[in-house]
């Protein structure tokens, strides 16, 4: 396997709205995409570009979204993942299965539209970890 660029920082909101006139009017960020519900992952959200990455904006979508659970630890949010690519979603989830690691469920469409799957924060380190297939015009 190998280690891609990092795509994106996973930060859990409770309120996209406010979370987006946080990233414009504090931390000067223009290139703020328009935020967009993601049903089949419970939740909603929006992509903030930087310079060299982005941060993923996510809110709870529904009663029975992931990040709820994060939310009611951490009421305010704050960072939920980190986003790595790799160039094959499947030779990944092998790899790291092979290196004893917990993947959480299988590969499924991601807010790219590329597969994506986690691997549980106690084999990364502490940090929850979303590995992503390289959007195919990235390349």
């Amino acid at each position: 396997m190998i280690l891609g660029r990092l795509n994106h920082v996973g930060v859990a909101t409770p309120s996209i709205d406010a979370s987006i006139a946080f990233y414009r009017d504090v931390m000067g960020a223009t290139a703020i995409g328009e935020p967009f519900d993601l049903p089949t992952q419970g939740v909603r959200v929006c992509f903030v570009d930087t310079p060299n990455t982005q941060i993923e904006l996510i809110e709870p979508l529904g009663d029975t979204s992931p990040i709820r659970a994060f939310l009611a630890k951490s009421p305010a949010g704050g960072q939920h993942h980190v986003c790595y690519e790799v160039p094959d979603i499947h030779e990944a989830k092998a790899w790291f299965e092979a290196k004893g690691a917990r993947v959480l469920g299988e590969p499924r469409i991601g807010a790219h539209g590329t597969p994506i799957f986690f691997v549980h924060p106690r084999d990364m380190g502490g940090v929850l970890t979303e590995i992503m297939e390289t959007p195919k015009e990235a390349h």
